[in-house]
């Protein structure tokens, strides 16, 4: 099966081997087609091959400077993003000057509540079900067609990957049907730079917290594809532990935990019970929520409550004991959080002194709690707090939309792929993919294999792939 040329983020296997792929590349011709009855830009040369190797960072990294950005005004382009990375499923028709012309999430919020928690083949099923109605209803609410848009990007990790299919599937049919580009986006940099979309002042370099159920990532974000990895999750990310606490608790799940813990704390008092804050004895900026849970799930034991009874049906006395629960983790968890942040920013300040934001982005990040102590903690360190609305920080097609944009304008993108490609043909998914690569300071004794790499971090690849242009 041949490899699409300069297929730079998402690759068809078998994977060739390196030399095979540098020989093939080489005797590759450039691609000369039309993109958009507005705009017709060039096919970069940016190829990232996914088999080079890691990349340290120190200290004082340097990076090569980002390729020239592709020759087009932003208000011309029009991206279909497409988001299927874990239990949402959703797509955005975005303009490049920022304008939302549709926004389309499809919720799978009964089926968390009926296993409480994500099943990936059920997950995949649902996607399945609504992916062709979502992208219809994006494109419809957009007043366009497939034969407006320049081009389609969607997430390809990291994530679950039987979820991931289905949206590279819907995307890459599309693409082949009206032969325009696609842009492979990386999910967490796509939570990151949806801030830039609402907040035009937002400029690299910049920090960002990225948290939701599967993710806690602490990224100093120097430019468009680099970023260093301050901090991440040895275990449990922070989401994962709300909608754990939620279960355990006797709480709606179809609103998912985050909210539904949010809103139990306000009637509880957080200091009722004496949780511990996790990894005091380590001076980093990971994260770990597997302790915190345990503890939780000890409390909930001791009290004898029964998360079989809804909290609707609790009595006040059993009610005031949960929401003291609640209240007390919310309190640690997010503790946790703003003791982190404290080292990550002061670590940021000395690689980047003119850093003066700090994003916080993902599904938690709709938590008002959460927004309001990471407030106090910027301002402490003369920063400022962006967080984009909450629409935005849960998963959604905008976010992978907009990176879309902002990769393809530099130039990152691939051909259309084969209109006639099979339908059982397998793709390089990025389930584990990192964001940025390690700094030096950050690298923990405690981490666990959980986080062991699949793939070379995004920032690597494209260290790599600048390198090797002529």
């Amino acid at each position: 099966m041949a490899l699409s040329f300069r297929f730079w983020r998402l690759n068809l296997l078998p994977k060739p081997s390196l030399s095979h792929l540098q020989t093939t590349l080489k005797a590759l011709k450039p691609l000369k087609q039309k993109l958009s009855p507005i705009c017709s830009l060039p096919m970069s040369s940016s190829s990232l091959n996914p088999l080079n190797s890691h990349l340290s960072v120190s200290k004082n990294p340097t990076f090569s400077e980002p390729q020239n950005p592709t020759a087009c005004p932003q208000d011309d382009l029009v991206v279909l993003g497409i988001e299927t990375s874990c239990d949402d499923t959703a797509a955005a028709v975005v303009r490049g000057n920022g304008e939302i012309l549709s926004q389309v999430v499809s919720s799978q919020a009964d089926l968390l509540a009926q296993y409480g928690g994500v099943a990936p083949k059920m997950a995949e099923e649902a996607h399945l079900q609504v992916i062709d109605q979502v992208v219809q209803e994006a494109l419809d609410k957009a007043k366009l067609t497939e034969r407006n848009l320049s081009a389609i990007a969607v997430t390809i990790g990291p994530g679950l990957g039987l979820c991931l299919r289905v949206g590279v599937r819907k995307a890459r049919k599309i693409a082949g049907s009206f032969n325009l580009p696609i842009i492979g986006v990386h999910h967490m940099e796509a939570h990151a730079l949806v801030a830039r979309l609402n907040e035009r002042e937002l400029q690299f370099p910049f920090m960002a917290l990225l948290i939701s159920g599967g993710h806690n990532l602490l990224i100093l974000a120097r430019d468009l594809g680099q970023y260093i990895q301050l901090g991440t999750t040895i275990d449990d990310a922070i989401g994962e532990a709300y909608d754990k606490t939620a279960k355990w608790l006797g709480l709606d799940l179809r609103r998912s935990g985050g909210p539904a813990i949010e809103e139990l704390a306000r009637e509880g008092d957080a200091k009722s019970i004496k949780f511990s804050t996790p990894m005091k004895q380590h001076k980093d900026c990971n994260f770990s929520y597997a302790g915190l849970k345990t503890q939780v799930r000890l409390a909930i034991e001791s009290k004898n409550i029964n998360a079989a009874i809804p909290i609707s049906s609790a009595s006040s006395e059993d009610r005031r004991t949960r929401a003291d629960i609640a209240a007390s983790f919310q309190r640690v968890a997010v503790l946790h959080l703003e003791e982190r942040c404290e080292r990550a920013i002061e670590w940021a300040l000395n690689i980047e002194p003119s850093v003066k934001y700090l994003v916080v982005s993902g599904g938690v990040a709709s938590n008002q709690y959460v927004r309001a102590r990471l407030d106090q903690v910027v301002q402490r360190n003369s920063l400022r707090l962006v967080c984009p609305p909450p629409s935005l920080c849960t998963d959604n097609g905008v976010m992978v939309a907009w990176t879309g944009i902002e990769n393809f304008r530099m130039g990152r993108f691939d051909p259309p792929p084969p209109a006639d490609e099979p339908e059982d043909i397998v793709y390089d998914l990025r389930p584990r993919w990192p964001l940025g690569e390690e700094y030096a300071d950050g690298r923990s004794e405690a981490r666990s294999m959980k986080t062991a790499r699949i793939h070379p971090s995004l920032t690597s690849m494209i260290q790599a792939s600048s390198q090797q242009q002529p």
